[in-house]
């Protein structure tokens, strides 16, 4: 349900509303927008004369109920588009998002040289893999907080900010003392635990959309992690692709689901075309593909020789090929009204 409150309302009225959702042990999600303020009210049983009843209090414009499961995350809640803030980067708006880097931090000589690299090239975050899950147990799972401290040594010199995944629930105090955006990878984007304790900070969250997971699964998700008493309504979502009965590319890029989402969630909306194709020579035109569907920005992978990545060298750009892309996507962006 959301309560619309009048133009001009006193905080004396909004509170009047809050406390009385928290007698009916609901929880009031108040969103300042431009043209009007609203109390988004989520909780177990929402008593079915509750809706009448703060009709008709002083202040209280109207009150709608919401038709998506997802509450908080609905257009229907916000009609404005949800800007979020990384340090001095705005995702979300007429700029778009450029976030690149290693699919893992392997060594300092690794991560510090393709920081500079996409840095030059015009990216504005880094990325880079500390903790990594892999399919198989034997292969290269990360350098923990060794590689944390790396991306902060690469923040400390180009000044982007950092994007890195965290695992568990019991890592996220560690990695959020290290990055600027945690990111809840694929397979953990059912990880209610893991949402859940994301949600009580205070940081970004790059939520990336499982491989078999429905638009909605994907949103319901994001209602996690906003849902929160505390409330963190800093989430991104990430289309990263899904699994389909297609074996020419390790994933299908959804950007039906691109086009989705932006009508559905006033969230942004960034596309992985690293790891939607699996093939590094399909990465710059799905990427230009991922612009035009709508995308807020996009996420790649970028190495300074993938032939020798220790994971995903397949799909990942080396830096040439990635400061080449730039000015391509900044020609869509023009098109579109937007700008890198």
């Amino acid at each position: 349900m959301i309560v619309v409150m009048q133009a001009g309302s006193t905080e004396e009225q909004i509170a009047t509303v809050l406390e009385r959702l928290e007698e009916h042990q609901l929880h009031g999600h108040l969103i300042r927008g431009e043209e009007r303020t609203v109390i988004g009210v989520v909780g177990a049983m929402i008593p079915p004369e509750l809706r009448e009843e703060l009709a008709h209090f002083s202040g209280v414009r109207e009150t709608l109920r919401i038709t998506q499961p997802y509450k908080l995350v609905s257009r229907e809640l916000r009609k404005e588009d949800t800007l979020v803030n990384v340090g001095d980067t705005v995702v979300g708006g007429p700029h778009l998002t450029v976030i690149a880097g290693p699919c893992s931090v392997e060594s300092e000589e690794q991560i510090m040289a393709t920081a500079r690299a996409v840095r030059e090239a015009g990216a504005t975050m880094l990325r880079g893999g500390a903790f990594k899950p892999r399919s198989s147990p034997y292969t290269f799972r990360g350098m923990g907080e060794a590689g944390l401290k790396l991306l902060a040594q690469a923040r400390a010199e180009t000044g982007l900010p950092i994007v890195t995944e965290v695992m568990t629930p019991n890592d996220v105090d560690l990695v959020a003392r290290y990055a600027d955006v945690l990111q809840i990878g694929a397979r953990n984007m059912q990880n209610y635990q893991l949402l859940e304790e994301v949600g009580r900070t205070n940081l970004p969250v790059l939520l990336k959309r499982g491989l078999s997971a429905t638009i909605e699964e994907w949103l319901l998700s994001a209602e996690y992690v906003v849902a929160q008493q505390e409330g963190n309504p800093k989430v991104i979502l990430c289309e990263r692709g899904i699994r389909t009965f297609e074996t020419a590319t390790r994933n299908t890029l959804d950007l039906n689901a691109v086009a989705v989402a932006k009508r559905r969630t006033h969230l942004p909306v960034l596309a992985d075309p690293s790891h939607g194709t699996g093939k590094w020579y399909l990465v710059p035109p799905l990427s230009l593909a991922a612009i035009a569907s709508g995308a807020d920005g996009i996420i790649i992978e970028v190495h300074p020789d993938p032939d020798r990545a220790r994971s995903d060298g397949s799909q990942s750009l080396n830096c040439e090929n990635f400061a080449t892309l730039m000015p391509r996507l900044a020609a869509v962006a023009i098109a579109l009204g937007r700008k890198l």
